[in-house]
Protein backbone atom coordinates (compact mmCIF):
# COMPACT_ATOMS: atom_id res chain seq x y z
CA UNK A 1 0.00 0.00 0.00
CA UNK A 2 2.66 2.70 1.14
CA UNK A 3 4.95 1.33 -1.33
CA UNK A 4 2.96 2.09 -4.08
CA UNK A 5 1.78 5.68 -2.47
CA UNK A 6 5.08 6.66 -2.43
CA UNK A 7 5.95 5.86 -5.89
CA UNK A 8 3.85 8.56 -7.44
CA UNK A 9 4.85 10.93 -4.74
CA UNK A 10 8.22 10.65 -5.40
CA UNK A 11 8.29 10.93 -9.16
CA UNK A 12 5.71 14.34 -8.12
CA UNK A 13 8.49 15.59 -5.99
CA UNK A 14 11.11 14.77 -8.56
CA UNK A 15 9.53 16.64 -11.46
CA UNK A 16 7.93 19.65 -9.45
CA UNK A 17 10.07 20.50 -6.49
CA UNK A 18 12.50 23.27 -7.48
CA UNK A 19 16.27 23.43 -5.89
CA UNK A 20 16.19 24.61 -2.28
CA UNK A 21 17.04 27.46 -3.51
CA UNK A 22 14.36 28.16 -6.44
CA UNK A 23 11.99 27.31 -3.32
CA UNK A 24 13.31 30.23 -0.97
CA UNK A 25 13.37 32.79 -3.59
CA UNK A 26 9.74 31.65 -4.30
CA UNK A 27 9.26 32.10 -0.60
CA UNK A 28 10.58 35.33 -0.20
CA UNK A 29 8.23 36.63 -3.61
CA UNK A 30 5.03 35.18 -1.89
CA UNK A 31 6.34 36.36 1.65
CA UNK A 32 6.71 39.68 -0.30
CA UNK A 33 3.85 39.84 -1.88
CA UNK A 34 1.18 38.73 1.26
CA UNK A 35 3.03 41.24 3.04
CA UNK A 36 1.69 43.89 0.90
CA UNK A 37 -1.70 42.55 0.07
CA UNK A 38 -2.89 41.30 3.09
CA UNK A 39 -0.95 43.64 5.80
CA UNK A 40 -1.54 46.84 3.11
CA UNK A 41 2.48 47.26 3.50
CA UNK A 42 4.24 49.70 1.24
CA UNK A 43 6.41 48.05 -1.08
CA UNK A 44 9.18 50.37 -0.08
CA UNK A 45 8.32 49.35 4.07
CA UNK A 46 8.46 45.27 3.00
CA UNK A 47 11.94 45.75 1.14
CA UNK A 48 13.38 47.51 4.30
CA UNK A 49 12.09 44.33 6.25
CA UNK A 50 13.71 42.41 3.82
CA UNK A 51 17.30 44.08 3.63
CA UNK A 52 17.51 45.14 7.27
CA UNK A 53 17.06 41.55 8.33
CA UNK A 54 19.17 39.56 5.46
CA UNK A 55 21.99 39.20 7.49
CA UNK A 56 20.43 38.48 10.79
CA UNK A 57 21.21 34.54 10.51
CA UNK A 58 24.78 35.16 10.11
CA UNK A 59 25.71 33.24 13.59
CA UNK A 60 23.16 30.56 12.94
CA UNK A 61 24.14 30.53 9.24
CA UNK A 62 27.95 30.09 10.69
CA UNK A 63 26.83 27.58 13.06
CA UNK A 64 24.83 25.63 10.97
CA UNK A 65 28.23 25.08 8.75
CA UNK A 66 30.10 23.82 11.27
CA UNK A 67 27.56 21.35 11.90
CA UNK A 68 28.14 20.17 8.70
CA UNK A 69 31.65 20.72 8.23
CA UNK A 70 32.35 19.31 12.07
CA UNK A 71 30.40 16.19 11.57
CA UNK A 72 31.77 15.62 8.63
CA UNK A 73 35.37 15.74 10.16
CA UNK A 74 34.91 13.55 13.35
CA UNK A 75 32.84 11.07 10.99
CA UNK A 76 35.56 10.61 8.41
CA UNK A 77 38.19 10.12 11.70
CA UNK A 78 39.34 6.25 11.58
CA UNK A 79 37.73 5.34 15.30
CA UNK A 80 34.56 6.62 14.30
CA UNK A 81 34.56 5.08 11.07
CA UNK A 82 35.28 1.73 12.14
CA UNK A 83 32.46 1.98 15.13
CA UNK A 84 29.65 3.26 12.03
CA UNK A 85 31.11 0.16 10.09
CA UNK A 86 30.77 -2.28 12.77
CA UNK A 87 27.01 -0.88 13.74
CA UNK A 88 25.85 -0.36 9.60
CA UNK A 89 27.04 -4.93 9.86
CA UNK A 90 24.21 -5.21 12.34
CA UNK A 91 21.50 -4.01 9.70
CA UNK A 92 22.68 -7.02 7.56
CA UNK A 93 19.49 -6.42 4.47
CA UNK A 94 18.25 -3.44 3.21
CA UNK A 95 14.44 -3.22 5.25
CA UNK A 96 16.77 -3.83 8.67
CA UNK A 97 19.23 -0.48 7.23
CA UNK A 98 16.13 1.65 6.59
CA UNK A 99 14.76 0.83 10.36
CA UNK A 100 18.11 1.29 11.70
CA UNK A 101 18.97 4.75 10.39
CA UNK A 102 15.71 5.89 11.06
CA UNK A 103 15.93 4.37 14.69
CA UNK A 104 19.13 6.02 15.14
CA UNK A 105 18.03 9.91 13.18
CA UNK A 106 14.94 9.49 15.93
CA UNK A 107 17.29 8.64 19.33
CA UNK A 108 19.85 11.06 18.17
CA UNK A 109 17.11 14.09 17.40
CA UNK A 110 15.08 13.39 20.32
CA UNK A 111 18.64 14.21 22.60
CA UNK A 112 19.67 17.15 20.21
CA UNK A 113 18.52 18.15 16.94
CA UNK A 114 21.77 19.30 15.54
CA UNK A 115 23.45 15.95 16.55
CA UNK A 116 20.28 14.34 14.74
CA UNK A 117 21.12 16.13 11.36
CA UNK A 118 24.37 15.23 11.60
CA UNK A 119 24.78 11.67 13.01
CA UNK A 120 21.70 10.15 10.77
CA UNK A 121 22.94 11.48 7.62
CA UNK A 122 26.76 9.97 8.16
CA UNK A 123 25.20 6.80 9.35
CA UNK A 124 22.89 6.28 6.41
CA UNK A 125 26.08 6.90 4.46
CA UNK A 126 28.19 3.94 6.23
CA UNK A 127 25.03 1.79 5.83
CA UNK A 128 25.18 2.57 1.89
CA UNK A 129 28.65 1.72 1.58
CA UNK A 130 27.71 -1.62 3.19
CA UNK A 131 24.41 -2.41 1.69
CA UNK A 132 22.57 -2.43 -1.17
CA UNK A 133 19.65 -0.83 -0.79
CA UNK A 134 17.59 2.86 -2.39
CA UNK A 135 20.30 5.87 -1.20
CA UNK A 136 17.01 8.06 -1.94
CA UNK A 137 15.03 6.53 1.27
CA UNK A 138 18.04 5.63 3.00
CA UNK A 139 18.44 9.26 3.47
CA UNK A 140 15.16 10.59 3.81
CA UNK A 141 14.68 7.41 6.54
CA UNK A 142 17.74 9.44 8.28
CA UNK A 143 16.47 12.48 7.93
CA UNK A 144 12.51 11.60 8.73
CA UNK A 145 13.71 10.72 12.63
CA UNK A 146 14.65 14.84 12.56
CA UNK A 147 10.47 15.19 13.54
CA UNK A 148 10.99 14.66 17.05
CA UNK A 149 13.41 17.00 18.22
CA UNK A 150 11.03 19.89 19.38
CA UNK A 151 9.20 17.25 21.60
CA UNK A 152 12.95 16.47 22.87
CA UNK A 153 15.24 17.50 25.58
CA UNK A 154 16.35 20.69 23.34
CA UNK A 155 13.14 21.66 22.20
CA UNK A 156 13.49 25.27 22.31
CA UNK A 157 10.32 25.87 23.04
CA UNK A 158 9.27 24.24 26.05
CA UNK A 159 13.13 25.08 27.54
CA UNK A 160 12.42 28.48 27.29
CA UNK A 161 9.02 28.81 28.60
CA UNK A 162 10.98 26.82 31.36
CA UNK A 163 13.38 29.22 32.23
CA UNK A 164 12.69 32.17 34.34
CA UNK A 165 12.45 35.48 33.17
CA UNK A 166 11.79 34.02 29.28
CA UNK A 167 9.44 37.12 27.55
CA UNK A 168 5.96 35.60 28.33
CA UNK A 169 6.30 34.93 31.99
CA UNK A 170 4.12 37.62 33.49
CA UNK A 171 1.48 36.15 31.08
CA UNK A 172 1.88 32.10 31.65
CA UNK A 173 4.73 31.95 34.78
CA UNK A 174 7.82 29.40 34.10
CA UNK A 175 6.13 26.14 33.13
CA UNK A 176 8.56 22.89 34.16
CA UNK A 177 9.75 20.42 31.33
CA UNK A 178 7.53 17.53 33.65
CA UNK A 179 3.98 19.51 31.83
CA UNK A 180 5.82 19.63 28.32
CA UNK A 181 8.91 17.72 27.73
CA UNK A 182 7.67 14.82 29.47
CA UNK A 183 3.94 15.40 29.94
CA UNK A 184 2.07 12.33 29.25
CA UNK A 185 0.89 13.43 26.00
CA UNK A 186 3.67 14.41 24.43
CA UNK A 187 5.52 11.27 25.83
CA UNK A 188 2.58 9.18 23.73
CA UNK A 189 3.20 11.05 20.63
CA UNK A 190 6.86 10.21 20.94
CA UNK A 191 6.46 6.24 21.46
CA UNK A 192 4.07 6.22 18.74
CA UNK A 193 6.40 7.77 16.37
CA UNK A 194 9.21 5.73 16.98
CA UNK A 195 7.20 2.69 16.56
CA UNK A 196 5.86 4.08 13.50
CA UNK A 197 8.22 6.28 11.42
CA UNK A 198 10.51 3.68 11.16
CA UNK A 199 7.79 1.03 10.02
CA UNK A 200 6.98 3.55 7.48
CA UNK A 201 10.00 4.25 6.06
CA UNK A 202 10.54 0.32 5.81
CA UNK A 203 7.09 -0.18 3.72
CA UNK A 204 8.26 2.46 1.30
CA UNK A 205 11.03 0.44 0.28
CA UNK A 206 10.85 0.64 -3.68
CA UNK A 207 10.91 -2.88 -5.42
CA UNK A 208 14.48 -3.59 -6.96
CA UNK A 209 13.18 -2.01 -10.54
CA UNK A 210 12.52 1.09 -8.23
CA UNK A 211 15.24 1.19 -6.24
CA UNK A 212 18.41 4.08 -7.05
CA UNK A 213 21.62 2.41 -6.14
CA UNK A 214 24.86 4.59 -5.32
CA UNK A 215 28.29 3.19 -5.90
CA UNK A 216 30.07 2.41 -2.60
CA UNK A 217 33.10 3.92 -4.66
CA UNK A 218 31.58 7.41 -5.07
CA UNK A 219 31.03 7.70 -1.11
CA UNK A 220 34.75 7.79 -0.44
CA UNK A 221 36.67 5.29 1.37
CA UNK A 222 37.02 5.21 5.14
CA UNK A 223 39.48 7.66 6.40
CA UNK A 224 41.68 4.40 8.00
CA UNK A 225 42.67 3.25 4.67
CA UNK A 226 44.23 6.44 4.01
CA UNK A 227 47.98 5.97 3.48
CA UNK A 228 50.39 8.05 5.22
CA UNK A 229 51.29 10.96 3.27
CA UNK A 230 55.24 11.23 2.93
CA UNK A 231 57.14 13.95 4.56
CA UNK A 232 59.47 15.81 2.28
CA UNK A 233 59.64 19.37 3.66
CA UNK A 234 60.54 20.23 7.32
CA UNK A 235 56.96 22.30 7.55
CA UNK A 236 55.33 18.79 6.73
CA UNK A 237 56.44 17.31 10.33
CA UNK A 238 54.81 19.75 11.90
CA UNK A 239 51.43 18.88 9.79
CA UNK A 240 51.78 15.35 10.07
CA UNK A 241 52.77 15.65 14.28
CA UNK A 242 50.25 14.12 16.35
CA UNK A 243 52.11 15.91 18.86
CA UNK A 244 50.76 19.36 17.95
CA UNK A 245 47.07 17.75 17.50
CA UNK A 246 46.84 16.46 20.81
CA UNK A 247 48.65 19.72 22.54
CA UNK A 248 45.50 22.07 21.17
CA UNK A 249 42.40 19.37 21.26
CA UNK A 250 43.03 17.56 24.43
CA UNK A 251 42.47 21.10 26.17
CA UNK A 252 39.44 21.70 24.20
CA UNK A 253 38.10 18.05 25.26
CA UNK A 254 39.12 18.70 29.19
CA UNK A 255 36.98 22.01 28.75
CA UNK A 256 33.92 19.77 27.65
CA UNK A 257 34.44 17.75 30.96
CA UNK A 258 34.56 21.17 32.62
CA UNK A 259 31.23 21.90 30.95
CA UNK A 260 29.11 19.04 31.48
CA UNK A 261 30.83 17.79 35.07
CA UNK A 262 32.22 20.67 37.38
CA UNK A 263 29.96 23.17 35.46
CA UNK A 264 26.67 21.08 35.19
CA UNK A 265 26.22 22.56 31.13
CA UNK A 266 23.82 21.40 28.95
CA UNK A 267 24.28 20.81 25.17
CA UNK A 268 23.68 23.39 22.88
CA UNK A 269 24.48 23.97 18.83
CA UNK A 270 28.15 25.51 19.90
CA UNK A 271 28.68 22.54 22.58
CA UNK A 272 27.94 19.95 20.12
CA UNK A 273 30.10 21.64 17.21
CA UNK A 274 33.08 22.64 19.83
CA UNK A 275 32.35 18.65 21.02
CA UNK A 276 32.65 17.37 17.16
CA UNK A 277 35.67 19.54 15.77
CA UNK A 278 37.81 18.54 19.03
CA UNK A 279 37.27 14.89 18.80
CA UNK A 280 37.84 15.49 15.19
CA UNK A 281 41.10 16.94 16.16
CA UNK A 282 42.38 14.49 18.57
CA UNK A 283 40.38 10.87 16.16
CA UNK A 284 42.69 12.43 13.20
CA UNK A 285 46.01 12.45 14.71
CA UNK A 286 47.52 14.81 12.37
CA UNK A 287 46.63 18.23 11.35
CA UNK A 288 47.50 16.99 7.54
CA UNK A 289 44.57 14.28 8.39
CA UNK A 290 42.03 16.73 9.57
CA UNK A 291 42.81 19.89 6.82
CA UNK A 292 42.37 16.50 4.20
CA UNK A 293 38.68 15.93 5.53
CA UNK A 294 37.70 19.72 5.99
CA UNK A 295 38.61 19.93 2.44
CA UNK A 296 36.20 17.52 1.30
CA UNK A 297 33.40 18.66 3.94
CA UNK A 298 33.47 21.80 2.83
CA UNK A 299 32.00 21.09 -0.26
CA UNK A 300 28.82 20.70 0.59
CA UNK A 301 28.33 23.99 2.62
CA UNK A 302 26.90 26.06 -0.40
CA UNK A 303 23.64 25.68 -0.25
CA UNK A 304 23.85 26.92 4.17
CA UNK A 305 26.00 30.02 2.89
CA UNK A 306 24.02 31.27 0.39
CA UNK A 307 20.13 30.38 1.38
CA UNK A 308 20.37 31.04 5.23
CA UNK A 309 20.30 35.23 4.71
CA UNK A 310 17.04 34.69 2.13
CA UNK A 311 15.44 33.25 5.22
CA UNK A 312 16.22 35.52 7.51
CA UNK A 313 15.00 37.95 5.23
CA UNK A 314 11.40 36.06 4.82
CA UNK A 315 11.81 35.90 8.70
CA UNK A 316 11.75 39.55 9.05
CA UNK A 317 8.92 40.15 6.32
CA UNK A 318 6.57 37.55 8.14
CA UNK A 319 7.25 39.08 11.41
CA UNK A 320 7.78 42.55 10.95
CA UNK A 321 4.63 43.20 8.81
CA UNK A 322 2.38 41.38 11.06
CA UNK A 323 1.51 38.50 8.46
CA UNK A 324 2.68 35.82 10.69
CA UNK A 325 0.68 37.33 13.28
CA UNK A 326 -2.25 37.45 11.03
CA UNK A 327 -1.87 33.78 10.27
CA UNK A 328 -1.95 32.37 13.67
CA UNK A 329 -4.99 34.90 14.59
CA UNK A 330 -7.10 33.06 11.39
CA UNK A 331 -6.30 29.65 13.08
CA UNK A 332 -7.38 30.71 16.22
CA UNK A 333 -10.64 32.28 15.54
CA UNK A 334 -12.25 28.97 14.60
CA UNK A 335 -10.35 27.28 17.96
CA UNK A 336 -12.36 26.66 20.96
CA UNK A 337 -10.69 24.59 24.15
CA UNK A 338 -10.96 21.35 22.99
CA UNK A 339 -9.68 22.26 19.17
CA UNK A 340 -7.32 25.00 20.01
CA UNK A 341 -4.33 22.22 20.55
CA UNK A 342 -5.19 21.39 16.71
CA UNK A 343 -5.17 24.84 15.29
CA UNK A 344 -1.94 25.68 16.97
CA UNK A 345 -0.30 22.81 15.66
CA UNK A 346 -1.62 23.59 12.08
CA UNK A 347 -0.95 27.29 12.11
CA UNK A 348 2.32 26.58 13.44
CA UNK A 349 3.34 23.94 10.74
CA UNK A 350 2.32 26.48 7.86
CA UNK A 351 4.22 29.62 9.62
CA UNK A 352 7.17 27.12 9.54
CA UNK A 353 7.12 27.10 5.77
CA UNK A 354 8.05 30.94 6.08
CA UNK A 355 9.82 30.68 9.59
CA UNK A 356 11.79 27.99 10.34
CA UNK A 357 13.16 28.81 13.38
CA UNK A 358 11.94 27.16 16.87
CA UNK A 359 12.37 29.94 19.02
CA UNK A 360 11.76 32.57 16.57
CA UNK A 361 8.52 31.13 16.07
CA UNK A 362 7.76 31.00 19.25
CA UNK A 363 7.91 34.57 19.43
CA UNK A 364 5.85 35.42 16.76
CA UNK A 365 3.18 33.13 17.61
CA UNK A 366 2.77 33.48 21.55
CA UNK A 367 1.48 36.85 21.73
CA UNK A 368 -1.53 35.41 19.64
CA UNK A 369 -1.48 31.80 21.36
CA UNK A 370 -1.54 32.26 24.80
CA UNK A 371 -4.27 34.68 25.33
CA UNK A 372 -6.14 32.57 23.17
CA UNK A 373 -5.77 29.67 25.25
CA UNK A 374 -6.05 32.26 28.53
CA UNK A 375 -9.61 33.36 26.74
CA UNK A 376 -10.84 29.97 26.10
CA UNK A 377 -9.62 28.03 29.06
CA UNK A 378 -7.16 26.00 27.12
CA UNK A 379 -3.93 23.48 28.76
CA UNK A 380 -1.24 26.31 28.04
CA UNK A 381 1.45 23.63 28.35
CA UNK A 382 -0.12 21.60 25.59
CA UNK A 383 -0.57 24.85 23.11
CA UNK A 384 3.59 25.24 23.92
CA UNK A 385 3.73 22.01 22.42
CA UNK A 386 1.43 22.17 19.62
CA UNK A 387 3.39 25.33 18.40
CA UNK A 388 6.53 23.00 19.00
CA UNK A 389 5.34 20.05 17.41
CA UNK A 390 3.35 22.16 14.36
CA UNK A 391 7.72 24.07 14.06
CA UNK A 392 9.14 20.16 13.66
CA UNK A 393 6.23 18.99 11.58
CA UNK A 394 6.68 20.32 8.15
CA UNK A 395 10.16 20.39 8.21
CA UNK A 396 9.30 16.88 6.12
CA UNK A 397 7.99 19.61 3.87
CA UNK A 398 10.54 22.50 4.16
CA UNK A 399 14.05 22.20 2.88
CA UNK A 400 15.73 24.33 4.93
CA UNK A 401 16.76 22.05 7.65
CA UNK A 402 17.59 19.15 5.39
CA UNK A 403 20.71 21.50 3.78
CA UNK A 404 22.79 19.82 6.10
CA UNK A 405 21.86 16.07 5.61
CA UNK A 406 21.47 16.75 2.05
CA UNK A 407 25.01 18.14 1.39
CA UNK A 408 26.59 15.26 3.43
CA UNK A 409 24.86 12.42 1.54
CA UNK A 410 25.56 14.31 -2.28
CA UNK A 411 22.03 14.53 -2.75
CA UNK A 412 19.07 17.05 -4.34
CA UNK A 413 15.86 18.13 -1.95
CA UNK A 414 14.09 16.54 -4.76
CA UNK A 415 15.27 13.14 -4.38
CA UNK A 416 14.51 12.10 -0.33
CA UNK A 417 11.17 15.20 -0.11
CA UNK A 418 9.05 12.03 -1.61
CA UNK A 419 9.47 10.16 0.72
CA UNK A 420 9.32 12.68 3.44
CA UNK A 421 5.78 14.11 1.85
CA UNK A 422 4.39 10.36 2.93
CA UNK A 423 5.71 10.60 6.77
CA UNK A 424 4.09 14.35 6.39
CA UNK A 425 0.69 13.11 6.51
CA UNK A 426 1.35 10.24 8.55
CA UNK A 427 3.20 11.56 11.63
CA UNK A 428 0.70 15.06 10.95
CA UNK A 429 -2.25 12.53 11.94
CA UNK A 430 -0.20 11.04 14.84
CA UNK A 431 0.78 14.35 16.50
CA UNK A 432 -2.92 15.53 15.72
CA UNK A 433 -4.41 13.21 17.45
CA UNK A 434 -2.06 13.03 20.55
CA UNK A 435 -2.34 16.43 21.15
CA UNK A 436 -5.95 16.74 20.86
CA UNK A 437 -7.44 13.56 22.60
CA UNK A 438 -4.56 11.82 24.83
CA UNK A 439 -4.68 13.23 28.77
Amino acid sequence: MLKTLSRPAVKLVERYLPDPYIFVLLLTLVAAAAAIGVERQTPLAVLRFWGDGFWNLLTFSMQMLLVLVAGFMLASSPPVQRILARLAAQAGTPARAIVLVTLVSLAASWLNWGFGLVVGALFAKELARQIRVDYRLLIASAYSGFVVWHGGLAGSIPLVIATPGHFAADRIGVIPTSETIFSFFNLAILVVLFAVVPLINRLMLPDESDSVYVDADKLGKPASAEARPLIERPAEHLENSKTLAWLVGIPGLLFLLDHFLLRGGGLNLNIINFLFLFLAIVLHRTPRRLLDSLHEAIKGGAGIVIQFPFYAGIMAIMVQSGLAETLSQGFVSIANAQTLPFWSFISAGVVNLFVPSGGGQWAVQAPVMLPAAQALGADIPRIAMAVAWGDAWTNLLQPFWALPVLAIAGLKAKDIMGFCLIQLFVTGAIIALGLTFVP
